[in-house]
Formats: C-alpha cells, sequence, structure tokens
C-alpha cells in the first residue's frame, strides 16, 4: 500500500538523488529507482543502445577518473567515452582492451584505484581548463535557451537580447529534458540555460558525488545573484541530477521561476537578469582554482 510512510521514504530518496520533491512516484523518479538498484560488480558493464544506466556506472567512472582515464562527467551513462576508458584502463594495466568492465578489470581499478581517492577526477579538470580557455566575449559563443512551456515569451526575449550581443542562439523546447540535452549537444553549445514555470524560483546545476560542472556552478551563482536583485531568487543555487542537466555536455543550468502570477509582471526584468548573467559568466566562466 503507497501510504504516508512510503510517500516520506520517497521523498527523502528524491532529495538524496537531487530530483524534484513531490513524494510522487514519476517515470523520472522510478528511473532513478532502477538505476540506485545496480552496484558495481551486479553486471559486466559494456556499450550497447540504449546505454547502460546505472549507479553501478557513476561508481566506475568515480573509480576512472582520477586514474587519469577519461569517461566523461559522473552521470552513470555507460557511453562512448566510457568505453574507451575501460580500454585505456585495461591496456595500461596488461589486460585485454575490450572496454568491457568485467571480474578482473574491477578487481584491478579497485585495487589501483584504493591508492589515488584524493585525485581529481580528470572530467572535472578537462572541463576546468576548457572554460580558462574561452574568450571573455559573448560574440560567436553557442548558446542553447531551452524552454519547458508557459514562459516561451521571456526565452525569445533571452535568446534575442543574447544575439544582439553577438552569440549564436538556438532555442528548443521539447517537453522532456533529455530531448533537450540531445539538441543542445548536436548545436555544439557552449552553455545551455534552460527556463521553466514553477511554484517557486529555483536555480539548478549538475552535481553528484564525485563529480561537479564547475561552469554550471559559477553560472547558477551568478543567475541567484542577479535574481535576487530583482526579488525573485532563493539564497543559493543547487546541485541537481535534472535529465537536462545531467546529459548535456556543456556548463547547464535549470532556471524555475514562480510563482507565474509574480512572474508575469517582471518578465522584463527575468530576461534581463539572464542576459546579463550570462553575459558576467562568458567574462568569468569558472573562479580561480
Amino acid at each position: 500500500m503507497f501510504g504516508l510512510a512510503t510517500e516520506a521514504a520517497l521523498a527523502a530518496f528524491q532529495q538524496v538523488r537531487g530530483l524534484q520533491i513531490d513524494g510522487v512516484a514519476d517515470e523520472v523518479t522510478w528511473a532513478a529507482l532502477q538505476e540506485a538498484s545496480w552496484q558495481l560488480g551486479d553486471r559486466h558493464l559494456h556499450l550497447r543502445t540504449p546505454n547502460l544506466r546505472g549507479d553501478d556506472v557513476a561508481e566506475l567512472q568515480r573509480l576512472l577518473g582520477p586514474l587519469g582515464f577519461d569517461p566523461g562527467r559522473v552521470d552513470g551513462i555507460f557511453g562512448p567515452l566510457a568505453r574507451r576508458a575501460v580500454g585505456e584502463f585495461q591496456e595500461n594495466a596488461g589486460l585485454e582492451p575490450d572496454g568491457v568492465c568485467g571480474y578482473r578489470t574491477l578487481e584491478a581499478l579497485r585495487r589501483i584505484g584504493g591508492r589515488l581517492s584524493d585525485a581529481h577526477p580528470v572530467a572535472s579538470v578537462r572541463e576546468h581548463e576548457v572554460l580558462r580557455g574561452l574568450t571573455p566575449r559573448l560574440n560567436r559563443k553557442r548558446v542553447v535557451v531551452g524552454c519547458f512551456g508557459g514562459l516561451d515569451g521571456i526565452a525569445r526575449t533571452v535568446s534575442r537580447q543574447l544575439r544582439t550581443g553577438g552569440a549564436s542562439v538556438a532555442e528548443v523546447d521539447q517537453a522532456d529534458g533529455s530531448g533537450q540535452a540531445a539538441s543542445a549537444n548536436r548545436f555544439g553549445a557552449d552553455v545551455y540555460i534552460g527556463l521553466a514555470a514553477a511554484e517557486a524560483t529555483r536555480v539548478s546545476y549538475y552535481e553528484v558525488p564525485g563529480f561537479v560542472s564547475l561552469g554550471g556552478r559559477r553560472l547558477a551563482q551568478l543567475l541567484v545573484e542577479r535574481l535576487f536583485e530583482i526579488g525573485l531568487a532563493p539564497a543559493t543555487a543547487r546541485g541537481m541530477r535534472h535529465a537536462v542537466l545531467r546529459e548535456t555536455r556543456m556548463p547547464a543550468v535549470l532556471v524555475e521561476v514562480g510563482p507565474i502570477a509574480v512572474v508575469v509582471g517582471c518578465a522584463a526584468e527575468v530576461a534581463e537578469a539572464m542576459s546579463t548573467a550570462l553575459r558576467r559568466w562568458v567574462d568569468t566562466p569558472v573562479l580561480p582554482a
């Protein structure tokens, strides 16, 4: 029976996983529950379509990164980068480089990885260096502005203001985060900023144990500052696992604004706050280490 205790347990799970906390077992939460059921070693991890997803994949990525093998960000998705990283590790460990994480590969990873638990994941280092190398100008930056419905006017205004500053902007409006992330990846965006209506204003970036998007966190902090100035923001940004944050390959933020009755009355200010934050982010996309 789905009672109050189950609802509370589900809400607690959602909080830990960085999901929307509502105690509802929707499709996103159900998928997260399934992913959480896998522990590293429960199954062989290999490249397939659709990609394997789970906490076991995330743990594999956390083990590979500090060793200098780049499986991409810790997203729990076994894609081409993860396969290549496993193969490179196997070759260095004297194993058959087939890109499949089985018992022998896992044994070697745990033996070697335990010595480097404090090392920085290569994906985080790579993101930091890429962001430091960006030219501090909006001109020619590739920006994706996503809208999840209800705030199309604000999204269009943000896009127009960024184009005026010289940015190449793509607007996406798929209903699901995975669809918007796929579009942003195909566009080769330097940054993604999403907009959604909500009961209260929240600003989110991608963060999980073992990985944080440095560029996403920086942009989220700048957005909070600007939205706070117009009386429409929380005190801090938060790390989340929304699909659009998890599956984009560039720094990404999701701005949920509300209540809608208040937002409608200050739509121009919201658009200007988002545009200004993004221009400031281009100047300093990551804080000095």
